[in-house]
């Protein structure tokens, strides 16, 4: 994608555009301007009906320092995003264009999601450690923040299900540094995933996962996928049969990212697919090279080549590909028709109008 003087000048407005304190790097971006849009990669012809033929990747913002958490709210045509390390959630209006902060300081806040009654539902991921719920008035109900008379870990990512209860992933990364929070001691046993009832009480319902991440319901609900971040060997997507108690059982690996990618957060579609957040994880090669004088161990593989959204079909296989210039880690449907998926990517926020729909 080539860089022009509009880019440019797009990107500076971008990110004059952006509160003073939440600023942080804006890169230039160039749509395509051929259709189809060529970053909209065909991996099995059985993507080609999501692909709408004239329909190109938009940047709508840029400036913010690790892109997180997005939440779609069609009743204001609203997308809240969470810039961690800027310890805001910013707000997307789709009218206007205008994107400005929606809560500072927010706790760090990872995840988001809507409830079914339309209210924001957020993962604190430090310094307070819980889950939060936004009511009508703006004041804030804790719905979770400690578990067997200890704090949580680090919430990280959320869901709702159709029963009200509320699921979510509670990792170490908001407490493991001092870049998206603050650091401190784990208190609890292990990572878990976590259920709150609609009446009350909160129950570990996934124990055996190293840092879950990224978690969402098939769309009959009959299924429970989370992301293990720290997979062996590989992060992977689990798949988990839900009872009627709201226990889970048959735990399946459905997806195991095997070519350096790093699974993060993923929506899933009225079809099934998964459309997950995808990147580089960071491996290095086993032996150095010589750059500059130097030995220096670089990546595995190609990262600007793993950076965008991998869409998997509801058997696990690599059916599309939406090819970013940002590693992506976490996305959402939206839009009028919940047919816009919204690309939560490091510095920015992306968009791209599809021939599919959000389960939920």
């Amino acid at each position: 994608m080539t860089t022009t003087r509009r880019s440019l000048l797009g990107a500076a407005a971008a990110l004059a555009a952006l509160p003073r304190g939440a600023r942080a790097q804006a890169f230039p971006f160039t749509p395509n301007q051929r259709y189809p849009d060529p970053a909209v990669e065909i991996l099995d012809p059985g993507f080609a009906k999501y692909r709408i033929y004239s329909s190109t990747l938009e940047q709508l913002a840029s400036g913010m320092r690790w892109a997180e958490g997005p939440a779609y709210f069609p009743e204001t045509g609203t997308l809240l995003v969470s810039d961690i390390p800027n310890n805001r959630i910013m707000r997307y209006d789709e009218a206007s264009g205008r994107f400005s902060v929606f809560r500072s300081p927010s706790n760090y806040a990872n995840g988001n999601t809507r409830d079914r009654q339309g209210r924001l539902v957020t993962c604190e991921h430090s310094v307070t450690r819980r889950v939060t719920r936004t009511e009508r008035d703006g004041s804030l109900t804790v719905l979770a923040d400690s578990h067997a008379g200890k704090r949580l870990n680090a919430p990280n990512d959320v869901v709702v299900k159709s029963d009200g209860s509320v699921w979510f992933t509670d990792p170490l990364f908001g407490i493991n540094g001092n870049w998206e929070g603050f650091k401190a001691q784990p208190e609890q046993a292990g990572t878990f995933v976590y259920r709150i009832d609609p009446a009350g009480g909160l129950t570990p319902v996934v124990t055996d996962l190293v840092n879950p991440n990224g978690l969402a319901f098939s769309p009959d609900e009959s299924k429970l996928y989370v992301v293990e971040w720290k997979g062996t060997p590989n992060r992977s997507i689990w798949s988990f049969d839900l009872r009627p108690d709201g226990t889970v059982a048959n735990k399946t690996k459905l997806i195991d990212a095997a070519d350096q990618g790093a699974l993060d957060g993923f929506k899933v579609d009225r079809d099934g697919n998964l459309w997950c957040g995808w990147g580089s994880n960071g491996a290095l090669q086993a032996e150095p090279a010589e750059v500059g004088g130097r030995r220096v161990y670089g990546l595995r593989g190609q990262p600007e080549d793993l950076d965008g959204v991998m869409v998997f079909d509801p058997r696990g296989k690599a059916i599309g590909f939406i090819r970013l210039p940002e590693r992506c880690p976490n996305l959402t449907f939206g839009g009028p028709k919940n047919n816009r998926l919204y690309m939560a990517s490091s510095h920015s926020l992306y968009a791209l109008y599809v021939e599919a729909h959000g389960a939920v």
